[in-house]
């Protein structure tokens, strides 16, 4: 059985607990939940663990220290402040994006309602805005379908994702998967997809979008990871 340091967990964890409790509210503000739906994690700095929503919880009540830390296979590490809660349903999928995609450092998980009208489609959200071309390289695509509980989800996530610019994944007749650099960025990327998602969706009203030119959008995606902003870091890879 693992033994664990509680102390020097606890203070390892103090600052993610709360980015995390915290940005929870964004989902809220940015209308991308109902009800306990979703949810967000963010890795540990420096161990394999990391922080994620308990399951079945109302967003006025989360606070950093009913945040529950878990291993990078799921499991939740006891003795830990939270630790005497159930973890999120997507736990599995979240542990093995960690475990696979070493760069990640947060995962969110939404059922906003443009993307998740796409997931329902099968059909990736194709790049006909510049927004999409800055934020994603390119289209969103579609993963597979996947129940909840197993990591099949989180294999889906992977294999999508693996090699792709895009930060966000339309999971088939689910909703959407958003990675980034830390929990803040992935949590950017979920809002991010939901406006493209809407904005497509209404372009199509009017007619079929005009795509844009591949060397366009590679110019679009260097130009915003690369130069905009104050201290740009480059895109996640």
């Amino acid at each position: 059985m693992t033994t664990y340091d509680i102390d020097a967990i606890e203070e390892a964890v103090v600052d993610i607990r709360k980015q995390v409790s915290d940005l929870h509210a964004e989902l809220v503000r940015y209308n991308l939940v109902v009800w306990t739906g979703g949810n967000i994690s963010g890795r540990v700095p420096g161990y394999d663990l990391f922080v994620i929503k308990p399951s079945g919880v109302m967003y006025d009540d989360l606070a950093p220290d009913n945040m529950i830390v878990c291993d990078l296979d799921g499991n939740v590490i006891p003795g830990t402040k939270g630790s005497d809660r159930s973890p999120s349903s997507d736990t599995a999928a979240h542990a093995y994006v960690y475990r696979h995609m070493a760069h990640v450092g947060g995962v969110v998980h939404t059922h906003s309602d443009y993307a998740a009208a796409w997931a329902a489609r099968h059909e990736p959200i194709p790049c006909v805005i510049t927004a999409m071309a800055d934020e994603f390289g390119g289209e969103i695509p579609v993963g597979p379908f996947a129940i909840i509980g197993d990591d099949s989800i989180g294999r889906g996530i992977v294999s999508t994702l693996t090699g792709h610019r895009s930060r966000a994944v339309l999971m088939a007749n689910h909703g959407v998967f958003t990675i980034g650099k830390d929990a803040k960025d992935a949590v950017k990327a979920a809002v991010m997809c939901e406006d493209v998602a809407r904005t497509v969706h209404y372009a199509r009203q009017l007619g079929e979008p005009k795509p844009i030119a591949q060397a366009d959008i590679d110019a679009l995606f260097d130009r915003y990871q690369n130069v905009y902003g104050q201290a740009p870091q480059g895109g996640l890879s």
